[in-house]
């Protein structure tokens, strides 16, 4: 076993202050950047493609009704949910980066075909195409999340894995703004996807060359920092043998399945904020488009620049041993879902009169629920980093149920966009807020499980040094 005293210091002397894995991460940054900006341009550009609002009245629409664009914006959603855990499995077992520099590719493709996918079969061919955007978007996460796991050493994770998955709050707030703007120049809203759509194919491409399925492969890496990494990855199978899967001692982790519930909790809270947010501030507060859009993209640059500092602060933490990695996973996610709880149980009882203070719980309720990146999001990679590609892709995957789940929840209760039916919205938000964090402090762990040995299955047990993230680091 590897004492903090006898491994840390020579690993950290070795490693280069900005490295391959650096590299890496970018690009991994980026990726989010750009598919949650695919996954988001058609919210605005389905808008214009209804009924043309934009400068160019000769650009063509389709007099689609509120049902039709309700049912475009979901279909995404269809293909997404079938992929994540295939994803997953593929992404662990023959390596992630052509998997994910194939999904950034491919999706690039699609939506830049949008304009013509809608000219040849209309309001069919657009819901058939985002089907096949979530099919190829469906190995994002779970391709990252692998790659992460061989890449970033225990004590950067909380710093560069923010980064990485930050990129999506980014990506977010990139395609509200710039698909407005396009939609309102001369080019139109075909210019919206052939924008998004060929930065992905010119960053898939770059992925491919520029990436690896992990440290040992990467044609510029220096010995010195794969040293580094290795030593401080041990848990990590550095055979070229396939592992298999232990899926039933998987499916029986008291940690895996608080693991995914709470990232159920997540995403219903998550996506009701990330839904309902312009329908709360248009209907509710009486705010006018212009100032709408500005004001709901303003949580999510708050979400971002909160994550990125409590990075730091938690790699402090991390560095210095203040708490295990199990208490400090909880005590992240505990700020990330339960701020946000109190935050929207206050917006279900302030009055509709003061506008600037729901949208000031409003933008508390995101930006704080952004840290949970370093909470539950990143515990899949505590627990087995040989299968955290598997993982995420199956707890995304039940827990994009809940995406779908929660807007349809919404539109079921508000009816009359009455006080009241949005009090019932943000206190359901805030309920799975407080359970799901109050499942993960009860129940998941920080220590990496039996079932992560390779040799698991076989009764015996593999020497990786360190066991835990605490100790790794």
């Amino acid at each position: 076993m590897a004492t903090t005293e006898q491994q840390p210091e020579l690993s950290t002397h070795n490693a280069p202050a900005l490295g391959v894995r650096h590299l890496m991460s970018a690009l991994l940054c980026v990726t989010h950047v750009l598919a949650f900006s695919m996954r988001g341009d058609m919210s605005v550009g389905v808008v214009v493609m209804a009924n043309n609002t934009g400068a160019n009245p000769n650009i063509k629409d389709y007099g689609w009704t509120p049902s039709q664009t309700s049912t475009i914006l979901s279909s995404f959603f269809w293909g997404y949910v079938v992929m994540l855990s295939p994803a997953g499995w593929l992404a662990d077992r023959f390596g992630a980066k052509n998997f994910l520099s194939g999904s950034l590719f491919f999706s690039g493709i699609v939506t830049t075909l949008t304009e013509v996918v809608a000219d040849a079969g209309g309001i069919v061919f657009v819901c058939a195409s985002r089907v096949v955007l979530g099919l190829c978007q469906g190995f994002i996460f779970p391709c990252t999340h692998s790659l992460l796991a061989k890449w970033i050493p225990p004590k950067e994770n909380a710093v560069l894995g923010t980064i990485v998955y930050s990129g999506g709050q980014m990506g977010t707030v990139i395609a509200t703004v710039v698909s407005g703007v396009l939609a309102q120049s001369a080019a139109g809203w075909p210019s919206i996807f052939y924008t998004f759509g060929g930065l992905s194919i010119v960053w898939g491409v770059l992925v491919f060359f520029f990436g690896a399925d992990s440290p040992a492969k990467h044609r510029y890496m220096s010995p010195q920092e794969l040293s580094y990494i290795e030593e401080s990855v041990k848990c990590v199978s550095q055979d070229e043998k396939k592992l298999p899967t232990p899926w039933v001692s998987l499916f029986t982790s008291i940690p895996f399945i608080a693991l995914a519930l709470t990232h159920m909790a997540q995403n219903w809270g998550s996506y009701t904020l990330l839904t309902e947010i312009p329908t709360y501030f248009s209907n509710v507060l009486k705010l006018n488009i212009t100032a709408n859009g500005i004001v709901s993209a303003l949580p999510y640059i708050v979400a971002w620049a909160v994550s990125l500092v409590a990075s730091w602060i938690v790699n402090f933490v991390q560095r210095r041993q203040m708490l295990s990695t199990g208490a400090l996973r909880k005590v992240i996610n505990t700020f990330g879902h339960w701020c946000p709880a109190a935050a929207l149980l206050a917006l279900s009882v302030i009055k509709v009169e003061n506008p600037a203070a729901s949208v000031a719980l409003l933008t508390v309720a995101v930006g704080c629920n952004g840290v949970t990146i370093m909470g539950f999001q990143l515990n899949h990679i505590d627990l087995a980093r040989n299968f955290s590609g598997v993982m995420m892709g199956i707890t995304t995957g039940i827990a994009t149920l809940m995406s779908i789940a929660a807007p349809l929840y919404v539109g079921a209760v508000v009816k009359e966009n009455t006080l009241g039916e949005w009090r019932i919205v943000f206190l359901t938000a805030a309920g799975f807020f407080f359970v799901g964090n109050l499942i993960f402090i009860l129940f998941a762990s920080g220590e990496v499980q039996p079932w992560n040995d390779p040799n698991y299955s076989r009764k015996k047990k593999t020497d990786y040094g360190a066991t835990s993230v605490k100790e790794a680091a």
